[in-house]
C-alpha cells in the first residue's frame, strides 16, 4: 500500500472544492461522523452501504478537497476531519453545515 496521500495545504484549499465535497450525502455522512471524534477513524469503520471502491472515492474526494486528513496507521488508514484549517478559511462553514445535518 502506497503510504504517501497527497493533501492540499490550507493556502490551496479552494472554496468550490470543499462545497463540492460536502454536497454528496455519503460524504456528509463520514464528515459527521469524524466531526464526533477527536482522534480520527479508520476509513472502514464507519458504516455507509456502499461497496469498498466507492468508499475510497468518497473518502479521496474529501482527502483532495481538504476536508479530511488521511494518515496510515498500521494496516489501517485513519481520517481525521480538517476543522482548523476549514474554520480558518471560512469561518462557520463546517459548524453550518454540521448543524443543518442534525
Amino acid at each position: 500500500m502506497d503510504n504517501s496521500l497527497e493533501h492540499p495545504d490550507r493556502d490551496q484549499i479552494r472554496i468550490e472544492a470543499v462545497l463540492h465535497a460536502l454536497a454528496d450525502p455519503v460524504r456528509l455522512t463520514i464528515v459527521r461522523a469524524l466531526a464526533d471524534s477527536d482522534t480520527g477513524i479508520a476509513c472502514g469503520a464507519i458504516e455507509l452501504g456502499i461497496s469498498k471502491s466507492t468508499r475510497t472515492h468518497h473518502i479521496r474526494t474529501l482527502r483532495e478537497a481538504g476536508v479530511i486528513t488521511v494518515r496510515p496507521e498500521g494496516t489501517s488508514r485513519i481520517s481525521t476531519l480538517r476543522r482548523d484549517d476549514l474554520n480558518v478559511l471560512y469561518p462557520g462553514l463546517l459548524d453550518g453545515v454540521l448543524a443543518a445535518q442534525r
